[in-house]
């Protein structure tokens, strides 16, 4: 640490102004382990327009970095990086947490080694020791052990998957300072966007309801039953690890502690045996709804409510009887 380095920053990211929600999960966290570490909370916010920054302090930031200009309107990962590494050099933070976004997961390891510090990515826990040490918790070895690791290098960077925190209460009570930076503008390669195209988004972390398929699929075709099912609760499709390993489904649906962290009202597991990696991952949902041919599978161990039966034919007999009381 550097006599100066104190501050722990959460950068904000945004998408054309608005503030990703993973945001508010790391500004929950980070006033946590600010209170421990006895270090200001700052948030980092670039955006192409004026933003309300006051929702930033009101979820537990001390300071607000903002920088505005239309440069940011597009998530152009070197734009960024020279913005955000030209105020660390001045305001040198020790700590820097990001979200484990697309986006989020582009530049971190771009800020990381322009700054000659360590990185470590998809994070699913952050503490602080006693002693104020900073330990930054991650899956490894595809999952069967959680490394704890401490860096030596500053800032310490992390990325952290979205849905692994809660978010930041709010308190329209807190006060405090917003600082204004120029925004540096000059690129280190040239970019040119042509074309915007609207994808099917997949928010699994903030879905209400998740429809999960497993090896009780027989092919990747047969997707469209879970599709369909998902699509009659309004939720998300959901997959196990081995169907994503074998190319059935992206890995964007994968869900499980090597995946993403589900926290639905519902979540069904529709031909999925319950390894505990899937389990971890699903362990926050409000009710677990399981169906499988197995009656000895371990999903009806921790499920709230088991159908023991094929998928094929139970799930279109659900769909059929949902519809009936609609």
């Amino acid at each position: 640490m550097t006599e100066n380095a104190t501050d722990i920053w959460v950068f904000a990211e945004q998408n054309e102004g608005d503030i990703h929600p993973v945001t508010y999960e790391l500004l929950g966290k980070g006033r946590e382990l600010a209170e421990k570490l006895d270090a200001d909370l700052c948030a980092v916010l670039m955006t192409p327009e004026e933003t309300d920054t006051e929702e930033l302090i009101y979820r537990g930031a001390d300071k607000v970095y903002i920088t505005v200009d239309p440069i940011f309107d597009s998530p152009t990962e070197s734009v960024f990086k020279n913005n955000l590494i030209d105020l660390a050099e001045k305001e040198d933070p020790e700590i820097i947490l990001m979200g484990a976004t697309n986006f989020g997961r582009s530049l971190a390891p771009r800020v990381a080694a322009a700054l000659k510090t360590g990185l470590t990515a998809d994070c699913t826990g952050l503490e602080a020791t006693d002693d104020g040490e900073f330990v930054q918790i991650r899956p490894a070895f595809t999952g069967n052990v959680l490394a704890h690791i401490c860096t030596s290098s500053t800032p310490k960077m992390s990325t952290v998957r979205y849905g692994e925190f809660d978010k930041a209460e709010r308190d329209p009570e807190r006060t405090g300072e917003v600082v204004r930076v120029d925004a540096k503008t000059e690129e280190d390669e040239e970019i040119e966007i042509l074309e915007k195209s609207a994808e099917q988004e997949i928010n699994l972390e903030g879905a209400q309801v998740v429809v999960s398929g497993g090896r009780g699929l027989k092919d990747a075709n047969d997707f469209e039953i879970i599709e369909n099912c998902a699509d009659l609760f309004k939720g998300e499709v959901g997959s196990s690890r081995p169907l994503v390993d074998e190319g059935w489904i992206d890995r964007e649906h994968q869900v499980g502690y090597s995946g993403k962290r589900v926290r639905p009202e519902a979540y069904f597991a529709c031909g999925i045996s319950g390894a505990s990696q899937h389990l971890a991952g699903i362990k926050d949902s409000d009710i677990i709804i399981a169906i499988n041919s197995d009656p000895s599978a371990p999903i009806f161990n921790v499920a709230d409510y088991g159908i023991v039966g094929d998928l094929y034919d139970v799930i279109p007999k659900l769909i059929e009887e949902v519809k009936k009381r609609k």
